[in-house]
């Protein structure tokens, strides 16, 4: 709701007089609410977003167009765009029933357009967009989305946002490696296992990270290290050298968090990510 003023001059035998000033409101009818249905980001996020927009009038309004601008920011001299929208989402409902869908321009900035909200009534727009390359990512870094609607004999632009933070999580991935490729029986073994971190919160003993493998052929008088350090049986990992079972006690596994570049050309984000190795030697 918006406050105008209006006031009136009256001239006459070169003089000039001013009527009082009358203030008004103008009450907007078309309102739009965006919403994140989850409100953090990681690595290689899927968000959806809801956009709602309320019809309080006796008339319909047609012709509408969506523009989301997909969490554009100002980098450099241009402009960086961290989300994608994923092709086909897009969901339209008409006072909660889904109707077939208008068109949308991937963008960005996405856009829709052929949008119409009934006299009295909503509609509701759902779609899921996924992060990139742009999406900062290290602690309190955060995504905000402006949405807006235009035409249909609007006035002015009617528009939303939505923030979204990045969560504040570890993003592991492991990676297992033999060497030698090629032993005899009775030969000596090793394991690497590669543990990353692509988060921006460290894994620490509290998060229980546990390594699980059943080697195959079974390892005998097993030796095992964790970033150089030898580990012991039953205080740091369990074996049960009759079955080839083998796991590390749960919270002894903790990987650094990543670190986080902004290309100061491209905008781009480049990830390092935090690393440990667990070595595990044995006897075939």
């Amino acid at each position: 709701m918006a406050t105008f003023t209006n006031q009136a001059t009256l001239s006459y035998n070169n003089t000039v007089t001013r009527s009082n000033i009358v203030t008004g409101e103008l009450v907007d009818i078309l309102t739009a609410t965006k919403t994140a249905v989850t409100g953090t980001y990681g690595c290689d996020s899927c968000v959806a977003y809801a956009v709602s927009i309320v019809n309080s009038g006796a008339s319909a309004f047609t012709g509408l167009t969506l523009t989301d601008d997909l969490g554009a920011y100002a980098f450099g001299a241009g402009t960086v765009t961290p989300l994608e929208y994923k092709t086909g989402t897009l969901k339209y409902y008409l006072n909660g029933v889904l109707q077939a869908a208008p068109t949308v321009t991937a963008g960005p900035p996405m856009v829709v357009t052929g949008i119409s909200v009934p006299a009295g009534g909503n509609a509701l727009l759902v779609y899921q967009t996924r992060t990139n390359d742009y999406a900062p990512r290290a602690l309190e870094a955060s995504i905000v989305n402006n949405a807006s609607i235009t035409g249909g004999a609007l006035p002015a632009a009617v528009t939303a946002t939505a923030t979204i933070n990045a969560a504040s999580d570890p993003c592991l991935s492991i990676n297992k490696a033999l060497a030698p490729a090629s032993v005899p029986q009775n030969g000596q073994i090793t394991y690497t296992f590669l543990i990353e971190n692509y988060g921006n919160r460290a894994a620490e003993a509290t998060d229980a990270a546990v390594v699980t493998d059943v080697f195959s052929p079974i390892l005998q008088d097993i030796s095992v290290s964790y970033n150089g350090t030898a580990w012991t049986a039953g205080t740091d990992y369990t074996y049960d050298a009759a079955t080839g079972q083998f796991a590390t006690v749960a919270g002894k596994v903790t990987v650094p968090a990543a670190t986080y570049t902004q290309d100061p050309t491209t905008g781009v984000w480049t990830t390092t990510p935090g690393a440990s190795t667990l070595t595990v030697t044995g006897t075939l």
